[in-house]
Parts: structure tokens; sequence; C-alpha cells
């Protein structure tokens, strides 16, 4: 059965499913950035001259919290440099020219042995750079890994809950079987009997489809979830499967639960069954400022300039580009970053769409109490971060906001809580970081 969580929103949805999947032309020239996921970027493993080979890796890192990058073209390393990074960042990143051939380097499929050895499998994950491509991008291998021992339930997240995006329901509708064998994959990996594939019933053709495969073959079992704005979250998921909570500043782990993403579950499959690494993923575009939505298989290192030009250029004028979904999504203020693995909707759109209004005043209906999953109080935080109270700003849990946009969508001031709210945890983190400086430097004073 499916439990329920507190609060959530339900926006209009937005949704293009039945806009078919194309595949977007690679570019001439793609920017492959060496941080593609949390923890330690990579170090280029290419130079300038080099030719590479499509899934060639060219950046690696001994980091444990890490993941390979590979070439998404073969072609010509034309720079190893500092490029535009969609979190704002210039971040060293290969460039390379496209000779459009798509010579491919692959890894050997595993054997069917290999294919029931979870050292193997954990191993084919990390070499193929899988990462949480939900837009975490926390790397895949290193979170099953730590997760053994501790984790008895392994959770699919099917919801794609967020407005606009269709990658993962395309996914699901595209490639049944193979979904399966990924998730199958990804439970024998973390030591568990079953996996459960939450999907929201919105996506009731995927959940028929899918059931029509027999996912217990593959030790899966579809859980239908209600319609509910942030279900696709981590937390949200758990307790909607399991009924179980994830404390404040914990982590799914702790509760027994390990969550990735359908599209995460099918770069597994490809990685294992035909030694793909990850340089390609199904991606949303929309927004007014474009003609029509479009989902396209768009190559890693895609610039949104080209992809503009790829769906035909822009109706209108973009005032707001968005990577993302609406709600969670970041802001971009160039047309030169570029797509990463994590990159699941890129949305254009123009001041129609904006909802920003100057010098907000709050109205205290509480509204945003109510929808707010994580049990938080946005009022009194956005009071105390507007005075720059980070003493009681710990005591109203900011750090516990998951960002989800359910305040800020039903705010009817329209306040920007959900930006006050990230501003926040990082003033909490630079004065940690201070405390800590200061600490250390105290310390070594004393030695002296």
């Amino acid at each position: 059965m499916a439990f329920k969580f507190r609060g959530g929103v339900h926006p209009n949805y937005m949704k293009s499913p039945e806009v078919p999947v194309t595949v977007m032309a690679p570019p001439k020239q793609v920017v492959i950035p060496m941080a593609q996921h949390i923890g330690a970027p990579c170090t280029p493993l290419v130079k300038k001259g080099d030719t590479v080979k499509m899934y060639q890796k060219i950046g690696d890192t001994q980091a444990p919290v890490a993941a390979p990058v590979h070439a998404s073209v073969s072609g010509t390393v034309v720079a190893v440099e500092p490029r535009p990074h969609p979190l704002g960042d210039l971040v060293m990143s290969v460039v390379i020219e496209n000779d459009f051939q798509d010579t491919p380097e692959l890894m050997e499929p595993l054997t069917p042995a290999q294919l029931k050895d979870p050292e193997a499998i954990l191993q084919r994950i990390r070499e193929a750079g899988v990462v949480g491509m939900g837009g975490a991008m926390f790397p895949t291998a290193f979170k099953i890994a730590s997760g053994r021992g501790k984790v008895d339930t392994l959770i699919i997240n099917g919801a794609e809950c967020e407005p606009y995006l269709n990658g993962d329901h395309l996914t699901m509708l595209g490639f049944p079987e193979q979904l399966l064998k990924g998730i199958e994959l990804a439970r024998i990996a973390q030591g568990v009997d079953k996996a459960y594939y939450g999907i929201e019933k919105n996506k009731a053709d995927a959940i028929a489809l899918l059931n029509s495969h027999d996912p217990a073959k593959y030790g899966v079992e579809i859980v239908p979830e209600e319609e509910i704005y942030p279900q696709g979250g981590e937390k949200m998921q758990i307790k909607t499967i399991t009924n179980r909570e994830v404390k404040p500043g914990g982590l799914p782990a702790g509760v027994g639960c390990c969550v990735i993403s359908t599209r995460t579950a099918y770069a597994i499959y490809e990685a294992c069954y035909e030694g793909k690494s990850v340089v390609e993923r199904i991606v949303t575009y929309a927004g007014s400022a474009l003609a029509a939505p479009v989902n396209a298989l768009t190559r890693v290192g895609t610039s949104y300039e080209y992809i503009a030009e790829q769906c035909g250029g822009f109706v209108k004028t973009p005032r707001k580009l968005v990577l993302g979904g609406p709600m969670m999504g970041i802001c971009c203020t160039t047309l030169e970053t570029v797509t990463v693995k994590g990159t699941n909707g890129v949305l254009f759109f123009t001041e129609e769409e904006d909802r920003t209004v100057d010098e907000p005043v709050c109205i205290r209906c509480g509204k945003c109490i109510n929808v707010c999953p994580m049990r938080l109080e946005p009022t009194y935080m956005y009071l105390y971060y507007k005075k720059r109270d980070l003493d009681m700003l710990e005591k109203y849990h900011v750090t516990d906001c998951i960002e989800c946009g359910s305040c800020t969508f039903r705010c009817p001031a329209r306040m920007p809580l959900t930006h006050a709210f990230k501003t926040a945890k990082l003033m909490l983190q630079a004065r940690a970081a201070r405390e800590k400086a200061r600490a250390e430097a105290a310390a070594k004073e004393a030695r002296k």
C-alpha cells in the first residue's frame, strides 16, 4: 500500500509525454565539465590535441565520493580549461571538437555470472560514471556501497512530480524491460530481495506496461502513488512506500532505505548489459519562449544556445532560464552553459511566467505552514532570515528545508521563501566555516 506524507501542493503539471522522444543531433563542439556529481571534481585524463572516442573516460579521481566522466562524442580535444557550469561557477572542463563519427569505446558487457555478483555490478556502476540522474547527481556506487548492512528496502523513484518534466515517464514507456533489469541489478548490488517502484497514478500507461512485463520476476513491486507534489522527494518516497520518516539531519540509510531514480536504474542497465557509460539522457525543453515542448535524447556537454536553435529558436524573448523543473530548478544566467548528467529539463520562460513582485509583504495566512512536507514554519524562518538571525534560523530548523518550493508556490503574497531558505543555509555554512577556521588558528597558535 502507499502511505501519505504531510503537506504538499497540486501545481499544473504541464506534462507532454505524448510528444515523442527525438534524438538531438550532437553539436560541433561539446564541453564536458569535470564536476558532474556531488563530491570532489575529477582530474582531466586527456590534454589538448588528444583524440578521444565516444564513451571514453576523460576524467576521474581517487576520492571516494565521486564518479568519472566520459566523452559524449568522438573527436579531438581542443581545450582543457574552466567553462561555465550549471551551478554558476567556472569548472574545469574538457572541450571536444566533434568528428561526427561517434567512434565508440565501450566496456565489455558483464557476463551472466557477473550480473549476479554484487561487487562486479558495483564496480561497473562506478566505472560507467552513474550518478543520481533525478538531479542530485550523488555517485550511485558510493550510495549503494555505503548503505550495505543498513538498507533493507530499495526504492525506485518514478514519481517525476515536477511540472513539465517527462524523461522518466518516457523511459518507462520506451524501455520497460531494460528498466526492470536495471532495477534488478541495483537490488542485487544493494543486497536486498525486493525493490519497490513508486510511480504516480497519472502515469497509468507506464504502470500498466511495467506490470505486463512481470516485475516480480525481477524482484520488483510497482506501487501506484497519489498525485501530489513533492511526491518525488526522497524523504516523501520513503514515507509513502514504508511509512518510515527520516529524522532531521538523518539519511535514508538511517531508516533502512536507499532511493534511486528511474533514469539512474536505466543507466545501470546500459552500463552492465551494453557497456555504455553515461553520456546522454532524455531532457525536456519547454516554456513559453519555445514554440512547443520538446523531449530529446541529448548528449552531455550540449550548450543551451545550441539546444534553443535545435528546438526552432525562440518565439518570444526569454526572461528566465530554469534548469530542472519550475519548483526546484535553478536559474541560469548564460546560454553558454551545457547539459550535465543531472539535467532533466531546461525551461525557457518569458515575463508572462514571472511571478516575482517588488517588496512582497507576508499576510500571515499560514498557508505555507500547511503545505510544508517537513513540518517547518516558513513564516518565522523568513522573518529571521530578513533579520539575519542565524541562531534563530537554526532553532527553526532551516537546514531541514528540502527546497521543494511548496511554500513559495502556495504563498498568495508571492514571498521568495525558497530562495531565502537556500541563502540562509549558505549563510549558516559560511559561519560554520569561519568558526572552524578560527578554531584551527587558535589551536595552531596554542601549539607555538
